[in-house]
């Protein structure tokens, strides 16, 4: 992280907190990569998606797409608020493996259990980072808990889907 002079004597942009700091920007570039894998899965699997049943889905992940980016742009912003530099592409490595299209195009149940996955693991993930600003990154935190809440109704909305599903 770069070294910049603030003016600041409290909080997440103190001096006395730059540690801190620079763990909360490690969980934030692990936030904004998970956002934006999510958004290649999501587009891929909405353009894959074949059948009757698979409409409905496919729908909702074209439509959740525009929101996942959009938390990934909240995390490049926030993470360059805190000294640090957003990620760019040479960086990112793959881990969605349960969201990969699957060979069968009307394997709609597959693609709802990544999502679910996916979601599962963007709630355990956003968890931690809000515990780490508590007490010191108030914006994090807040933006974070919004992001959380954003989350926790896709995962909802796909498990309602499976509970429609044979």
């Amino acid at each position: 992280m770069p070294k910049t002079d603030t003016h600041v004597t409290a909080g997440i942009l103190a001096p006395a907190n730059a540690e801190k700091r620079a763990e909360i920007v490690a969980l934030l570039e692990r936030a904004y990569w998970m956002e934006m894998e999510t958004v290649m899965s999501y587009v891929a699997n909405s353009a894959a998606l074949d059948g009757i049943r698979a409409e409905e889905v496919a729908e909702a992940l074209d439509a959740d797409v525009d929101e996942e980016l959009g938390h990934a742009r909240k995390f490049a912003a926030r993470i360059k608020e805190l000294y640090g530099t957003p990620p760019g592409s040479l960086a990112f490595t793959a881990e969605q493996v349960a969201l990969q299209p699957p060979a069968d195009a009307t394997d709609v149940v597959t693609v709802i259990r990544g999502v679910i996955e996916a979601e599962a693991g963007a709630i355990e993930h956003y968890n931690r980072l809000i515990e780490a600003c508590d007490g010191v990154d108030w914006a994090t935190q807040d933006m974070v808990i919004d992001i959380l809440r954003d989350e926790e109704g896709h995962l909802r909305q796909f498990e309602r889907y499976l509970t429609d599903s044979p």
